[in-house]
């Protein structure tokens, strides 16, 4: 994920093939900077992902492999979301929600000194990292369900394997209808 072009760090991606489907990893100067979904919302600049390079995403890989099989409920890669102020805010408290709980777009609000739960919910709708920022963790006030950039049928699904819950899904059908190229290509 790492390389250098005249001092500048360069921007390269791949593109995994997990139980949700295909997950597309950006990554430059040896962070991760975004993690999306086939028809993620709202659509990234697939400008900025840099050529496809599917060498030095070995470890973020095995990560994801790890979570998605519930043997995993932390991430120990470095990442830079890039965003606003108000944004990098919202995702700092998305990541402190512990593993197999959720919050609200309203607590999230009342945390950051009153902000309007609007707000947030855009900036989680921003998130560049989905899975490693887990949005799939803020619920509405209800408990409902409510938008995630890889749709809700795979937030429930993220939900429940942080439950412990069996598999009640399996999103590599949406894969096959987005007609889209897959790779495992995972070296180290």
């Amino acid at each position: 994920m790492t390389g250098q072009a005249g001092g500048a760090a360069v921007t390269r991606h791949t593109v995994l093939a997990t139980r949700l489907g295909q997950l597309t990893v950006v990554g430059a100067g040896g962070s991760l900077t975004g993690l999306y979904f086939p028809g993620h919302w709202p659509r990234p600049d697939r400008a900025a992902f840099g050529a496809r390079d599917d060498r030095g995403f070995g470890e973020v890989a095995r990560q994801l492999d790890e979570y998605l099989e519930g043997d995993r409920t932390a991430f120990d890669l470095p990442i830079e979301a890039r965003g606003a102020d108000f944004d990098r805010r919202v995702w700092d408290l998305i990541r402190q929600v512990p593993y197999g709980q959720t919050t609200t777009y309203g607590d999230l609000a009342r945390r950051l000194g009153g902000a309007d739960p609007r707000d947030v919910g855009a900036a989680v709708g921003r998130n560049p990292m989905c899975i490693l920022i887990p949005c799939h963790r803020v619920i509405g006030s209800t408990g409902r369900l409510t938008g995630y950039a890889g749709g809700l049928r795979r937030k429930r699904t993220l939900l429940e394997i942080e439950q412990g819950l069996p598999e009640t899904i399996d999103c590599r059908r949406d894969l096959t209808k987005a007609g889209g190229r897959t790779s495992t290509g995972h070296d180290g």
